[in-house]
């Protein structure tokens, strides 16, 4: 089961790769595909962050 905390940070990533594909393809702007590729670095960034919570809360 999913705990609150593994939800945020799905949300979280979910999010940040929205707004990465709306940068991409210019959903809410003029197209900035640099942008787009900078936020797009986010997503691996906070999954692999909230593992890493995740893992050192489960270990103790």
């Amino acid at each position: 089961m999913l705990k609150k905390s593994d939800l945020l940070i799905l949300a979280a990533a979910f999010m940040s790769f929205l707004l990465s594909i709306s940068l991409w393809f210019g959903v809410i702007g003029p197209p900035d595909r640099e942008a787009g590729i900078f936020v797009g670095l986010w997503v691996p960034s906070i999954l692999g962050t909230g593992l890493y919570f995740v893992l050192r809360s489960r270990s103790r």
